[in-house]
C-alpha cells in the first residue's frame, strides 16, 4: 500500500503526518506524540466528517481513513 499524509488539527495547529494505511491509530498516535509533546494516553483521534473515534488497536485503513479525511 502507499504512503499517504493524513491532516491532524489540533487547536489552531494543522499537522501532516505521513503515514501506512497498515498503520495502527497508536502508531499514529506515537507518531503525534514526537511532534505535540502530548502523551497518547492523552489523544483522542476523531475522523471529523462522522465524528468517529478511532480505536488503537485498529488499522488506519480499516476505520477507512485516508488522506483526504481530517481528524
Amino acid at each position: 500500500m502507499q504512503a499517504m499524509y493524513v491532516r491532524v488539527k489540533r487547536k489552531k495547529t494543522t499537522y501532516f503526518v505521513n503515514c501506512n494505511p497498515m498503520d495502527t491509530t497508536l502508531q499514529l498516535k506515537e507518531k503525534l506524540q514526537n511532534l505535540t509533546d502530548n502523551p497518547i494516553k492523552n489523544q483522542r483521534l476523531i475522523l471529523l466528517d462522522c465524528h468517529h473515534i478511532l480505536d488503537d488497536a485498529k488499522t488506519l485503513s480499516q476505520q477507512h481513513v485516508s488522506s483526504t479525511n481530517k481528524l
